[in-house]
């Protein structure tokens, strides 16, 4: 079953438990990708056929073995074409996500190779999110979202979600980025021991356990 849709819908399914342990479902997937209800359900029938997810009705979609195996290939590419966009081409971590999900269905693998290459085999991607080595391995430390870490916690920035261009640029202009040192404290969080103030950043970023 190859498509960009059918990677785009693994990819996610991937993507919902990388950083945290609750399954995802059709409704939630919908809204993700932003597509009708009734089009994910086709879909994810479309998919369990082909072996790539299983599904029962009203419950979560999971991948299998071999929809894990294919939606690690797909954020390889998206990732490796991020990292390559920033490193190369001097984009913004803001900006990188929108021209990855074009660029990852269209270059070759001999092209994603040389990238690959030449970034020096980068293990995390702009924003923090591990790259799938060729054989679908992926390295990542003990991690703690913000939102959910005790006060008086130091942690490393180890990844920034990436899906809202505007946090991301409050974040970058507060000093926050990948591998900074963060304190928790009782009323946020400190960056050098300076407060920093940023709707929602509790809920997108994730610090070392």
């Amino acid at each position: 079953m190859a498509s960009p849709a059918a990677d785009d819908y693994l990819k996610t399914v991937y993507a919902h438990t990388e950083w945290q342990d609750a399954p995802i479902t059709p409704s939630v997937l919908a809204a993700k990708l932003g597509i009708a209800p009734s089009s994910v359900t086709e879909m994810v029938k479309k998919l369990a056929a082909a072996g790539l997810v299983s599904h029962v009705p009203y419950g979560a979609v999971r991948l299998t073995d071999a929809g894990t195996r294919r939606a690690l290939a797909m954020v390889r590419r998206h990732r490796l074409i991020e990292t390559w966009l920033v490193r190369e081409f001097d984009y913004g971590w803001h900006e990188v996500h929108d021209e990855a999900e074009v660029l990852e269905h269209t270059i070759s693998d001999r092209l994603l190779e040389g990238i690959d290459a030449r970034l020096g085999r980068p293990r995390f991607d702009p924003h923090g999110d591990a790259i799938p080595d060729a054989d679908g391995r992926v390295d990542r430390e003990p991690f703690v979202l913000l939102a959910d870490a005790a006060t008086g916690h130091i942690g490393r920035v180890l990844r920034v979600d990436d899906r809202d261009p505007e946090i991301l640029r409050a974040v970058e202009a507060a000093g926050i980025a990948v591998g900074v040192e963060v304190s928790v404290t009782a009323g946020g969080f400190s960056v050098e021991g300076a407060e920093a103030e940023i709707a929602h950043a509790a809920d997108v970023i994730w610090l070392t356990a």
